[in-house]
């Protein structure tokens, strides 16, 4: 059985675009997992949710990988981006969308 950093890892690298959250994309399960998945949502970006509330080690597990204490955490291209409050952030000054551009997930 994979242990749970090679479980996290292989969901990264099998995905350009995941985001581990509270709940799933079509019923997330608070408000700053909700507010990551409009942001991609309006961009028309494909990704894969996880939902870490089914997974007890994917929710620990996921803090510990990144060194990151909340969740949702995105990931781009393997790429840890942050939270909330950063991807809000990102998306507002554009460089959300510039970065998706740059890694070949959306063209418009």
């Amino acid at each position: 059985m994979q242990d749970i950093n090679e479980r996290i890892q292989n969901n990264i690298n099998d995905n350009a675009v995941i985001l581990f959250m509270k709940g799933t994309a079509a019923m997330p399960q608070c408000g700053f997992s909700a507010v990551v998945v409009q942001i991609l949502q309006s961009l028309s970006v494909p990704f894969k949710d996880v939902n870490v509330l089914a997974d007890a080690d994917i929710r620990q597990g996921i803090k510990d990988f990144s060194n990151w204490p909340t969740i949702p955490q995105l990931y781009i291209k393997g790429e840890f981006i942050g939270g909330c409050d950063i991807v809000r952030e990102m998306h507002q000054a554009g460089e959300l969308q510039a970065m998706l551009k740059e890694h070949g997930v959306i063209t418009a």
